[in-house]
Order: C-alpha cells, then structure tokens, then sequence
C-alpha cells in the first residue's frame, strides 16, 4: 500500500505521540502534565488529519501543495528517510479498506485511544 500525504502526516503525528508519550513517563508533576496535554492536543490533530483524509483529500485528484504535503516537504522528510516519510501515491489511488472500514479510520481511532489514555495524567495533580 503507497502512502499519500495525509497517510505520512498521520505517521509523523504517531512518532510525535510516542515521544512526548516518553518525556512524561520519564518525569512527573507539571512537565508529566504538559507532556499528556502535548499527547491530547496531537491525537486531536491525528484525528482532524484522518477525518480530513477520508472526507476530503480522497475525493481530490492531486494532494500536491495540501498542507500535509508542505509539512512533509517542508520539514524535509521525504527527502530524509523516504522508505518512512516519502510520498508514492495521491490520496484518491491510496483509498484502501480493511475488513470493510476505510483504513484512516484505525488510525482516527487508535488517536481517540491516545488520547483517552494521557487524559488521567494530564488531570493527575
């Protein structure tokens, strides 16, 4: 399966998660909070990408100049490691299903769950 731009991007949102997912086991008390805040303020990003994916950039021919597609470029990605964050397909021939459900629609909900997890620690005192 080729990736499209809102693919990578929701990729890149994925690697961010893990990493702030890290920074806040690794301390506690307000960078713990601001971590899981930077968790849930992601996974909400995640999400909008996913929805945006499936309702809007799939019916589009080209994903050229998108703002996913400037995120990727513009962060220089693609040309960095391009077997993870390079762009091969337009997000109308990367429509794919799994089991009946679009396959944006995994990674919307493996965002909410993301984000139904950090909520503890982002309201732990």
């Amino acid at each position: 399966m080729l990736p499209c731009p809102w693919c990578i991007l929701q990729r890149i949102v994925f690697l961010l998660i893990a990493a702030l997912a890290l920074v806040g086991a690794a301390t506690r008390g307000g960078l713990r909070r601001a971590a899981a805040l930077g968790v849930v303020l992601l996974a909400a990003g995640g999400v909008a990408a996913a929805l945006w994916q499936h309702f809007v950039a799939a019916a589009s021919a080209s994903c050229k100049l998108t703002l996913a597609d400037r995120i990727i470029s513009g962060a220089g990605l693609d040309g960095w490691w391009p077997e993870v964050f390079g762009v091969f397909a337009s997000c109308a021939d990367a429509k794919v299903n799994l089991l009946g459900v679009p396959y944006e629609f995994y990674s919307l909900a493996l965002f909410v769950v993301l984000a139904v997890l950090a909520w503890p620690a982002l309201r732990a005192r």
